[in-house]
């Protein structure tokens, strides 16, 4: 699959992880952008060879991207090629809607940008214009529209999942196994020490250490 084509077909992703912070003081349009930032990254990064699904690997990065924009302050920083591209994207919004007496598709805007569809709605994003770009049924093969796109309840819960196993698959088999007993499995921390060998005491401690690490990895 080609970058921009994983981009594009993982949108909803972004939108699924933005929706997790709404109303704690930054607005979704900042979350969403920088949410965008995390898809980017990942995109750009991803290696199949690594085995995991390509949503395994960007959610961490998608919510790491976000939470940063809490720890900046709340607001995302705009570069000067960004601005300029933001103009750009507002100008030929404003011309497409005096001329068709409606609203341009994201993908048909990034083509005319010649960026990506993600990237395009950074530039809308960055503008502050306030467009309604939700699609009609009959455009769905045509593109997916930037703004009010659905998201079903279940997408949200789905990167939680994906945040705990990719934070799960990152500890070594004796901390997985640690965790899998407490908490999948519902053991007392006696019972878990009786299983792997240990005492009550060293259990309590190294679950609390291990906890710590998977918070670390969580919040990018």
């Amino acid at each position: 699959m080609q970058r921009d084509e994983r981009i594009q077909q993982n949108l909803r992703l972004v939108h699924a992880c933005a929706h997790r912070f709404e109303g704690r003081g930054v607005e979704y349009d900042d979350l969403y952008s920088a949410g965008c930032v995390g898809l980017i990254k990942a995109a750009d990064k991803f290696d199949e060879a690594l085995g995991y699904r390509f949503s395994t690997y960007a959610v961490p990065v998608i919510l790491g991207e976000i939470r940063q924009l809490f720890r900046s302050g709340g607001s995302v920083k705009v570069s000067r090629s960004m601005q300029e591209l933001s103009m750009r994207a507002k100008k030929l919004c404003d011309d497409y809607r005096r001329e068709h007496d409606g609203e341009m598709k994201i993908s048909e805007l990034a083509e005319k940008l010649q960026v990506d569809v993600c990237k395009a709605a950074q530039a809308l994003n960055a503008s502050r214009a306030v467009l309604s770009l939700s699609a009609d049924d009959r455009d769905q093969d045509e593109g997916t529209r930037v703004c009010d796109i659905p998201v079903p309840s279940h997408e949200e819960a789905l990167t939680e999942r994906l945040s705990l196993k990719q934070a799960l698959s990152a500890l070594d088999d004796s901390e997985r196994s640690l965790i899998q007993l407490r908490y999948f499995s519902h053991k007392t921390q006696q019972e878990t020490a009786e299983r792997l060998g240990a005492t009550q005491v060293q259990i309590s401690r190294r679950e609390k250490k291990i906890l710590l690490k998977m918070r670390a990895m969580l919040a990018g």
